[in-house]
């Protein structure tokens, strides 16, 4: 893909994955009483407001702040720098890589801003799942990397076609 359509595509996925995330953490803030559970559509889903120290799952949350701050901060926002890079100009990658790396950098960089905003928290407010079975609480920042991750593999691993 040439580089103008291809630089139109990674932004709008980066813009789009960091404004959705950030208005709805914003409704999240402005609706949701901390600790406090609302269930939806027969307790499938659950909005639960919760600041996040740490990474995915909390890990991380019991280090120091200056070791978190290194890590989920600046660390971050250098691997995402490389990942926006990669995305734009990497030459030989496919229109599905280039906007797997733009979803991964754009869900990135809204908790990034996250942590920078709220004093090294990120916000969290949704749980889904049936009965006990149940995922962790996570944004939609965390539904973009899952996908883009997702993306990155699957075009890894399964061919565009089958051989004859």
């Amino acid at each position: 893909m040439r580089s103008i359509p291809r630089f139109i595509v990674v932004m709008v996925t980066l813009c789009g994955c960091v404004g959705c995330d950030q208005v709805t953490k914003s409704a999240a803030r402005a609706m949701l009483a901390s600790g406090v559970t609302e269930s939806l559509f027969a307790d499938s889903l659950r909005l639960q407001l919760v600041e996040n120290p740490g990474s995915f799952l909390s890990l991380g949350a019991s280090l120091p702040e200056h070791w978190r701050f290194g890590i989920f901060t600046a660390a971050v926002a250098v691997l995402l720098m490389g990942l926006v890079f990669m995305s734009l100009f990497a030459r030989r990658l496919s229109p599905a890589r280039f906007i797997a790396l733009g979803l991964v950098a754009g869900g990135g960089i809204s908790n990034l801003i996250d942590r920078l905003v709220y004093d090294g928290r990120v916000t969290d407010f949704l749980n889904v799942g049936i009965g006990s079975l149940r995922t962790g609480i996570f944004n939609l920042a965390d539904m973009a990397i899952l996908a883009g991750a997702l993306l990155l593999i699957f075009r890894r691993y399964a061919p565009l076609h089958r051989p004859a």
